[in-house]
């Protein structure tokens, strides 16, 4: 399982839904410096969250006879149910402010792809 191509793919993905999100509200170049300074705690984030909460699924039930995309295929819905709830929890406590919805929306996305990463990685 190639984690760290994972995490550099998800990174990308985060940094750029995150900001796509956050230059529809406020455009300006100083915002352009911090987009770039952000690769450091998002990277942080997506490594922590895809090491901590994905990777130990497919590398528990990991067996010679059963593939990623099974393992994913049966047990995907459960995690997407449950980072859903997470995401709309935190937004609803956050009174939906712009910057907190995209770092839901981002997060939510992320490791759904991530998912789907990790199930395509074996199969043939």
């Amino acid at each position: 399982m190639n984690v760290p191509s994972n995490v550099g793919k998800s990174t990308l993905l985060a940094m750029c839904i995150f900001w796509i999100i956050n230059f529809t509200k406020d455009v300006s170049m100083d915002l352009a410096g911090i987009a770039f300074l952000s690769a450091i705690p998002i990277f942080i984030c997506v490594t922590l969250v895809i090491i901590i909460t994905i990777y130990p699924i497919f590398w528990i039930l990991k067996k010679d006879t059963i593939s990623n995309y099974a393992i994913a295929k049966k047990y995907f819905p459960y995690y997407a149910i449950v980072m859903f709830g997470l995401c709309l929890m935190g937004v609803i406590a956050s009174r939906a402010d712009v910057y907190s919805i995209s770092f839901f929306i981002t997060v939510f996305i992320t490791t759904a792809q991530s998912w789907v990463w990790f199930a395509k990685e074996n199969k043939v």
